[in-house]
């Protein structure tokens, strides 16, 4: 029998042109981009669609965009299929922003309390470190005690962490900007396959962001959180969680903590998941499952045609 799982992207799957084909076939998801344009008081839906792709990759603009394009897609299922997805989930997770998509499909959030938490995220993310002080980059080829060494040794006083473990071998680390160009450097010398620089705005999921850290919980003390209607997995315990106090302390703790997306991963297919949905733009997730869990079967779902076909599959 398949047990399906459900997962939704984080930054880096935005693109121009994201969402359209949604937007034109579905009444459902048409009702969802709409809320989050009334949410914010923006058109984020033409900046989607037809915008300028550097004002997209804003951050405060990609996480509720990407957000608005993951539960666009969750609606039309609904909406397609004649039935709520957690009705066929054994549970959902998200990478990054994806774990506040996760969590709006499993009835935890509202779209536009969630669109308004994820732009309130971008902002407070880009104000938490001057710009060009911190960043980002990628270790392709290497284990998570390699790259904590490399961490460790490229620190020299200053703030380097492992912000996400994809698996795979790829690592993601942030802190300083020299902090990261002495890691790339390292990382070459001791013959890691590849080190490059992430074209990011800040040094998301490391200990600089704990202004923004804060700026969340204070926004997230007011939130109103149900219960998820299934267990939803945690980036930073990679384990189930289905108390909203707990969900609420986790989602502040995600701001500066580790993506643990591998042993995610490894828990849903230890769970007893067979079948793994990415719902949203891009298909990224389902790259890094097949090299985490080569025994899932996973598949995409963001446009008319990916809905039709899953549908057929659930």
């Amino acid at each position: 029998m398949s047990v399906h799982a459900f997962v939704f992207p984080g930054q880096g799957s935005q693109s121009v042109g994201m969402g359209q084909a949604l937007h034109d076939a579905f009444a459902s998801s048409r009702a969802v981009f709409q809320e989050v344009d009334d949410a914010l008081g923006q058109n984020l839906s033409k900046l989607m669609f037809t915008g300028d792709a550097d004002e997209l990759t804003r951050t405060e603009n990609t996480q509720p965009a990407l957000f608005a394009v993951s539960l666009a897609t969750v609606r039309a299922l609904e909406s397609e299929g004649g039935f709520p997805l957690t009705d066929k989930a054994a549970l959902v997770a998200g990478h990054s922003l994806g774990e506040y998509s996760a969590l709006a499909a499993a009835g935890t959030l509202g779209i536009a309390e969630g669109a308004r938490l994820l732009r309130l995220r971008g902002q407070a993310m880009q104000r938490a470190v001057p710009a060009g002080e911190g960043g980002m980059a990628a270790l392709l080829g290497v284990e998570a005690e390699q790259a904590q060494s490399i961490c460790d040794d490229a620190a020299q006083g200053q703030i380097l962490e492992i912000a996400n473990d994809n698996g795979g071998g790829q690592i993601v680390v942030s802190g300083h900007m020299e902090a990261v160009d002495r890691a790339i450097s390292l990382a070459k010398e001791r013959g890691i396959k590849r080190a490059v620089k992430l074209p990011v705005s800040a040094p998301f999921h490391s200990s600089l962001m704990a202004p923004a850290a804060r700026e969340m919980e204070e926004a997230l003390a007011k939130a109103t959180l149900n219960a998820p209607k299934v267990p939803v997995i945690a980036n930073v315990t990679a384990a189930k969680v289905n108390d909203p106090e707990a969900i609420r302390d986790l989602l502040v703790k995600q701001v500066t903590g580790t993506v643990r997306w591998r042993e995610s991963v490894q828990a849903i297919a230890a769970m007893g998941v067979t079948n793994m949905h990415e719902l949203g733009a891009g298909k990224v997730l389902c790259g890094l499952a097949r090299r985490i869990a080569p025994d899932l079967a996973t598949d995409n779902a963001g446009t008319p045609a990916e809905i039709e076909a899953l549908l057929k599959a659930l």
